[in-house]
Parts: structure tokens; sequence; C-alpha cells
């Protein structure tokens, strides 16, 4: 019988769940992950507009979690938008705590249409632009908007997974990054 590791991912987004339950086992296959989402605030913005946003609505989202529930470690994503001097674009912010350790961490850039920016910044979220843009139904929770701008090569779910990994160093690797 494995050992678990139990995960606590501050959504019930199945992409941000699946994409942590995906991490964790490429990086602890000898044991059994038990992940579960749950419902946290981010007390930011349904949509974050800026990089500082997205990364608090993470880092609200992982200390949430810690506060209410007992796990080996807890994962935040949140997805926000920017404009960068080379246009506008979409990312995630990945927070994950591990007992007294918290790690930072952020996904893949995707360029975003100035229109679909434009749409962002009165109101709307990103999901439901593309959604309209697309004729699809919930994209959010499916491959994202990364996966209807890149042909279906890349999804919400494989940016997500790698960010988390990447984030896993400080927590694999302490000695390394303590100050």
């Amino acid at each position: 019988m494995k050992a678990a590791i139990r995960i606590i991912v501050g959504s019930k987004n199945p992409v941000k769940v699946a994409a942590a339950q995906v991490a964790f086992e490429r990086l602890f296959p000898e044991y059994l992950i038990q992940c579960d989402g749950v419902d946290t605030p981010s007390l930011v913005a349904d949509q974050p507009m800026t990089d500082a946003e997205t990364k608090l609505g993470a880092i609200n989202r992982v200390k949430h979690c810690q506060s209410v529930y007992q796990a080996d470690y807890y994962i935040a994503m949140e997805g926000g938008v920017d404009l960068f001097e080379h246009g506008p674009a979409t990312f995630a912010y990945i927070a994950i705590a591990h007992k007294e350790q918290v790690s930072i961490g952020r996904g893949a850039q995707l360029p975003l249409p100035m229109a679909v920016y434009q749409a962002l910044t009165q109101g709307q979220e990103l999901g439901h632009v593309m959604d309209a843009m697309f004729d699809t139904v919930n994209i959010k929770q499916k491959g994202g908007a990364i996966s209807l701008l890149t042909n279906g090569n890349e999804t919400r779910q494989s940016n997500y997974t790698q960010a988390i990994i990447l984030a896993m160093a400080a927590i694999l690797h302490p000695e390394l990054y303590i100050n």
C-alpha cells in the first residue's frame, strides 16, 4: 500500500484540480496523491487585470486553504491579464504552501488580441469573452483561452501543470532557497 500525500487546491475548477493531481503524480510517483478542490476566496476581482493583483489572488487563496484545511500541500492558481509594452497577455500565478514554506511561481504568458483585452477592461471575464469569440461553452473549465488560441496544441491544464512543477523547486530543495 502506497503512502498518501493530501493536497488541497483552492478551486473546484476541474482543470486546476487535475493539473495539481498530474503535477504531484509526476513529482511523487511512489505516493498515492489525494487531491481535493475547495471553494476559496481570492479577495481580488473575478478577472484580475494586473500582474500584482493576480499574484495576490493566488497568495490569498493558498493562505485561506492553510487556515481552514489539513493537508500536506496547499495549491492555489489565479489567472489574470495585464497590458505589457509588447501587448496584452494572460498568465497564471501559482502559490504552493508546505509546512511553513510558500513558493510562488508563474505559468507561461499567452499573448491576447487587443479586442479581447478591451472587452476585459469593460468588466468581462476572459472565459466568457473567448466563449463568445470561438462559439464555445465554459472554455475556462476545459482547454481555456490557451487551447483556443494555440489550435489545441497547449491547454490551460498543461500550463498549470508545468507551473506547479516549477514552483515546487523551492519546496523540493529548500536548503538551496533559504535566504
